[in-house]
C-alpha cells in the first residue's frame, strides 16, 4: 500500500464467532450472508467463515456470487435477488442458486431450455413487502411449475422478518402470514427452510419447521444481546414494554445472550504531519475550528473519501484518545500532545476504540459503518501469523 491507511481484517476472529454461533444455535445450514463484499471485510474471508462451520453463503446479486468464485468454487451460493436471465448460463457455470419471487419471472424462466438443473429458493413476502409471492395461490401455482421442470430443483423456501418481535407485534404477524401462504406445501420435502436473519436468531426459540438461518452482523462479531440498565427511566421502560407485550399477547423474546464475539475489522492510520498551533488560530475548512491554547496538531492521510469524518470523535495514538477537530476529502487534523511523533499508528476504531461506540456516536448503526469504509482504504487480512494485503 502507498500510503499507511488500511483496515486490519482477522480471520481467525471471523472464524471463532462461527464456531461460537454452530456451537450454541443448531441448524443444518447456516447461511452467511456475505454481501457487498462481506460487509466490506473483503469477500475473501469467505474462506473462514466456512472453516468455521458456514456451509452456504448468500450475497445480493450474481456479480457478487461470481466474486466469490475467485476464491472458493464449491460453496453453494444463494442470490438474495431476482437476476436477469439473459445471463442465466453465468449463473449456471457459477454454480449459483437463483431466488425467484414472482410468477412471471419464473414463467420466463420455465421456457429457457437449460442443459443443467438450477437451484432455486422461492421468496415469500411474508409482510415486508420488498420481495416474494404474496398468496397461497401463487406459491402453489409456483411450486407446480417448477415440479413439472426436470431442471428446476426446489431447493428452498424463505422469507425474512422485518422486525425483531422485542417491542412490536409485526414479527408474529409476518410468522403467521409465512405459515398462511405455504399451508399446502410440506416444508419437511423441502431441503432448506430459512426465515430467520441474524438477530430473530438470537430473539426467539428455533421454529420447529426450519432448517437453514441466514448470518449477517452476527458473524462480524455483533450477538444482538439486549439488557436494561439499571435506574428508574429503565425500569420504566421495561414495565412499559412488558405491558405492551402482555396486552397484545406478544409470542416470547431473549434480550439476552451469552455469545461471545468479537471483531474482526479495525482500521488505522498514521501521523503523517505535525505543527504547533498557537491559541487563537484556526483549523480547516470554513476555518471551523478555533484553538484554544497551544497545542500540537497532527495531520492524517484519511479522510471522508474513505468513510471518516471529524464526526467521529477521537482517534487514539499510543492507547490514548485525541479529538478530531477538522476533517476533508483526504484527511482529518487531531489535537494532540509533544508525545506524538510523525509516523506513529493510529487507531480509528480497533481495540481501544469500539466501532460500536463510533456508531453510536455518529448516530448510525454498525451495519452502516462497516460499509461506510470505502473500497479505497485496503484490506489487509490475517491468517494466523501472516499479513497480506487483498486489492478488491
Amino acid at each position: 500500500m502507498y500510503r499507511k491507511t488500511y483496515a486490519r481484517i482477522d480471520g481467525g476472529v471471523l472464524e471463532k464467532n462461527v464456531q461460537e454461533i454452530v456451537n450454541k444455535y443448531h441448524y443444518s445450514y447456516y447461511i452467511g450472508v456475505v454481501k457487498n463484499n462481506a460487509y466490506h471485510h473483503g469477500i475473501k474471508v469467505v474462506n473462514h467463515l466456512i472453516r468455521g462451520g458456514v456451509n452456504y453463503l448468500a450475497v445480493s446479486s450474481l456479480e457478487e456470487a461470481l466474486d466469490i468464485r475467485k476464491f472458493n468454487s464449491e460453496i453453494p451460493i444463494l442470490v438474495l435477488e431476482p437476476i436477469c436471465y439473459d445471463f442465466i448460463d453465468d449463473a449456471i457455470n457459477g454454480k449459483v442458486t437463483l431466488t425467484v419471487d414472482n410468477l412471471s419471472d419464473l414463467e420466463i424462466l420455465n421456457k429457457i431450455p437449460l442443459s443443467y438443473e438450477v437451484p432455486i429458493h422461492l421468496k415469500i413476502d411474508s409482510g415486508m413487502n420488498r420481495l416474494g409471492l404474496k398468496s397461497k395461490e401463487e406459491v402453489n401455482r409456483a411450486v407446480a411449475m417448477i415440479k413439472e421442470n426436470d431442471k428446476l430443483f426446489l431447493e428452498g423456501i424463505y422469507s425474512h422478518f422485518a422486525t425483531t418481535g422485542i417491542y412490536d407485534t409485526h414479527y408474529d404477524f409476518q410468522l403467521k402470514t409465512f405459515e398462511e401462504i405455504v399451508a399446502d406445501i410440506d416444508l419437511q420435502s423441502i431441503p432448506i427452510v430459512h426465515i430467520d436473519r441474524s438477530l430473530t436468531m438470537v430473539t426467539h426459540e428455533k421454529l420447529a419447521f426450519v432448517n437453514g438461518v441466514r448470518l449477517g452482523i452476527v458473524l462480524f462479531g455483533f450477538s444482538g444481546s439486549r439488557s436494561f440498565k439499571k435506574g428508574l427511566k429503565n425500569t420504566l421502560r421495561n414495565m412499559k414494554r412488558t405491558l405492551f407485550l402482555k396486552r397484545h399477547h406478544v409470542s416470547p423474546t431473549i434480550l439476552e445472550n451469552d455469545l461471545q464475539l468479537q471483531t474482526a475489522f479495525s482500521l488505522y492510520t498514521e501521523v503523517i504531519s505535525l505543527r504547533k498551533v498557537k491559541k487563537g488560530e484556526f483549523v480547516g475548512y470554513n476555518a471551523d475550528y478555533k484553538v484554544k491554547e497551544d497545542a500540537f496538531l497532527a495531520t492524517l492521510p484519511i479522510g471522508y473519501a474513505d468513510g471518516v469524518t471529524k464526526e467521529f470523535g477521537f482517534v487514539s495514538i499510543g492507547n490514548k484518545r485525541y479529538p478530531i477537530v477538522a476533517d476533508s476529502m483526504d484527511m482529518l487534523m487531531v489535537l494532540v500532545d509533544d508525545s506524538v511523533k510523525i509516523k506513529d499508528k493510529v487507531e480509528i476504531f480497533g481495540d481501544t476504540i469500539s466501532i460500536r461506540e463510533v456508531a453510536n456516536r455518529i448516530g448510525t448503526n454498525v451495519y452502516h459503518l462497516f460499509n461506510q469504509i470505502s473500497h479505497r482504504v485496503p484490506r489487509v487480512h490475517v491468517e494466523e501469523d501472516d499479513e497480506f494485503e487483498i486489492k478488491y
